[in-house]
């Protein structure tokens, strides 16, 4: 009996179910409510347009506990079910929160090691994401740390810590890159919007975008001289609209409208005006549609931190 007692305590924690693990519904799968629609709802586009153009999955979770389970222990088996990142490439990224414990993990697939070293990720949670974390900004630590992950795998994230860094040192001049980036995302969906959009919404798009061409052709004749600056944002701005009216008229431009982007309830509209407003694609934390792993696998780069 007493052996039968000694057996049984031994197998109790066996007996303990392990935390969940969460079906990848999206890039973005905030299952702890962290998030505001209209900022995940441009987190996933962002994340999208990052994979269309280098094939790199970069997901994020948020959970509202690990329920005892270890932060570290808990990311492997998400990245192991999920499979972020494409077979052989193994370029996939998983970012972890924990709002309950307060915890947060970059998990890092092999093929990305090189643009995320453990020592990057260890400074993007840091700077980036724990200071607006413990300010109770998560919209602002989410958008920040994703954005320093795609900036350092672009090669653009400071390699170096900059002199004087403290614990809410991410939040000072060293944010210009985040800022950046978002930027740059937003122009080239004007951009798609303004060449696949039929109808007047397309046209005033196009509008929209003819005084920043001009901008842009003023700041770059600073550099090359100031009429031929604004002779290329001349050239650029009809040309954009050559493409547009060959685009509307002959239908070729229907493949890549952005009202057929998945992830939109209806496939209507053009997606930069979803991702602003925030519209309710979502489903489950993340979006409706389906979506899943390409294949990739990690080896336990990254890193981890609190906040």
């Amino acid at each position: 009996m007493k052996a039968l007692l000694v057996l049984a305590l031994c197998l109790l924690p066996l007996a303990v179910p392990a935390l969940e693990v969460p079906p990848l519904r999206a890039r973005v799968n905030d299952t702890a409510g962290l998030l505001s629609p209209s900022t995940a709802t441009l987190l996933e586009s962002l994340l999208k347009a990052h994979e269309d153009s280098t094939s790199n999955q970069v997901t994020l979770l948020t959970i509202p506990s690990l329920e005892g389970e270890d932060l570290e222990g808990f990311s492997m088996r998400v990245a192991e079910a999920w499979k972020p990142g494409q077979a052989k490439k193994d370029n996939g990224v998983l970012l972890l929160v924990a709002r309950d414990d307060r915890e947060v993990r970059i998990e890092v697939g092999g093929g990305l090691e090189g643009a995320l070293p453990d020592i990057t990720c260890g400074r993007i949670i840091r700077n980036e994401i724990v200071p607006r974390f413990r300010e109770g900004d998560y919209d602002g630590g989410i958008l920040h740390g994703t954005g320093a992950i795609l900036a350092a795998i672009g090669g653009v994230y400071p390699a170096e810590a900059p002199a004087g860094e403290g614990g809410a040192a991410g939040k000072g001049g060293d944010e210009w890159w985040g800022l950046v980036l978002v930027g740059l995302f937003v122009f080239l969906r004007l951009v798609k919007s303004a060449l696949f959009t039929s109808g007047l919404v397309g046209w005033l798009v196009y509008l929209v975008l003819v005084p920043v061409w001009v901008v842009l052709g003023v700041v770059v004749g600073g550099v090359i001289g100031i009429w031929l600056g604004l002779g290329l944002a001349g050239l650029l701005i009809v040309g954009l609209g050559v493409l547009r009216l060959i685009f509307s008229l002959t239908g070729l431009g229907r493949r890549w409208s952005p009202g057929r982007s998945s992830g939109r309830r209806g496939g209507q509209g053009p997606i930069f005006w979803g991702a602003l407003s925030g519209g309710s694609g979502r489903s489950s934390g993340g979006f409706s549609g389906g979506f899943s792993g390409g294949g990739g696998s990690v080896s336990g780069g990254g890193a981890s931190g609190k906040w």
